[in-house]
């Protein structure tokens, strides 16, 4: 009966396929909310540190990712809500380990560059620098994981990297008043350094996912995000415990012109932030691709320009409502194609299985 079993064959993958692209989907879109939350929230509490006293760079590097913790509780009960089994503990072998050890130094060094911009520029500056990482990202992505171009991925980098072309326009419009030219190009600097360093560190998270040699399971996925993450804040807990931050956070706490509650507040929420941002972008690497991280990436910066113009005194001007529309047209542009590259990969699936005969 070879039509009979063809066609078992043909709905036991379109069951299969079923089942898992809305579980794939409902983690790209988690991914996506905690990314949008904390890459537009985190910088402007950061800079909201800043701005009334704050001083610490290491502190708001350490904010990035000290609240990895939180990740025990997805790591914990995860397993248990997929397959009713006991999470099992260090899946990840050796190698993956140290990998996951450079990544983590590498995003502990990558934020303290943002850190430091972001102690002398105003948000709109530093989101636009912060942007460069999208052909940073394309350019280490082709090499380091032949990531294959599209016109639409194309036309998304060109439209999204002209944006903020664009918003450097504006950018003599935004010093803070007072500040040396110094402190500001060092700023200026700095911020395009952790950019470059960020495009280098999403292919590279990539590469590890498709060359782990194990298969990325949710428990696996978590704990690679987990070492990451744990590793990035140790490496910022030294210079921390050097510089003696740690003991210098009760005596900025008293001196922070909003007040000592306000301040740890500012910490716990820019903390909280920060770790949905990192959250964020490592699962969008893990389930979709580094390309895609940093479109995403690049589509939030007017919008976190527009939110700095609502909570802190920054401007919004033409320019920025024209990069605006310029992500949001790229962004369109690389959802679309991807959204034809699926259908395309789906029957090019399809179409051999219809000749199979058991």
């Amino acid at each position: 009966m070879p039509n009979e079993q063809t066609f078992q064959v043909e709905t036991k993958h379109q069951n299969r396929h079923e089942r898992i692209k809305p579980i794939k989907i409902f983690i790209i879109l988690l991914n996506l909310t905690l990314l949008s939350v904390g890459q537009v929230g985190g910088p402007l509490l950061v800079r909201l540190y800043y701005l009334h006293g704050g001083s610490r760079r290491w502190l708001s590097s350490w904010l990035l990712t000290a609240g990895f913790p939180i990740l025990m509780i997805p790591i914990t009960i995860g397993p248990c809500m997929i397959k009713s089994a006991r999470p099992t503990w260090l899946l990840v072998q050796p190698r993956l380990i140290a990998a996951s050890a450079a990544l983590g130094i590498g995003l502990g060094l990558c934020s303290y560059l943002y850190s430091f911009g972001m102690s002398y520029l105003p948000v709109s500056v530093s989101a636009l620098l912060s942007s460069t990482q999208l052909p940073f990202t394309a350019v280490f992505a082709y090499f380091m994981v032949k990531q294959r171009f599209t016109e639409y991925s194309v036309n998304a980098v060109v439209m999204m990297s002209l944006g903020c072309v664009i918003l450097g326009f504006h950018v003599d419009g935004e010093r803070p008043a007072g500040e040396s030219d110094g402190k500001y190009f060092l700023g200026f600097f700095m911020t395009v350094c952790g950019a470059a360093l960020h495009g280098l560190l999403m292919p590279a998270v990539e590469f590890v996912r498709l060359k782990g040699g194990v298969v990325m399971t949710f428990e696996v996925l978590m704990q690679l995000q987990f070492l990451i993450l744990m590793f990035a804040t140790m490496f910022c807990s030294v210079p921390m415990i050097i510089n003696g931050d740690f003991q210098a956070i009760p005596k900025e706490a008293e001196e922070f012109e909003l007040g000592k509650s306000k301040y740890y507040m500012i910490l716990v929420l820019a903390a909280l932030g920060l770790q949905f941002m990192a959250i964020g972008s490592l699962g969008l690497i893990f389930c979709s691709s580094s390309l895609f991280g940093g479109i995403v990436t690049a589509l939030l910066v007017p919008v976190q320009q527009a939110f700095a113009v609502i909570f802190l005194p920054e401007s919004f001007s033409p320019e920025k409502g024209m990069a605006l529309a310029m992500c949001l047209w790229g962004f369109a542009s690389y959802f679309y194609g991807e959204y034809k590259l699926s259908h395309k990969k789906l029957d090019a699936t399809q179409e051999p299985e219809k000749e199979v005969v058991v």
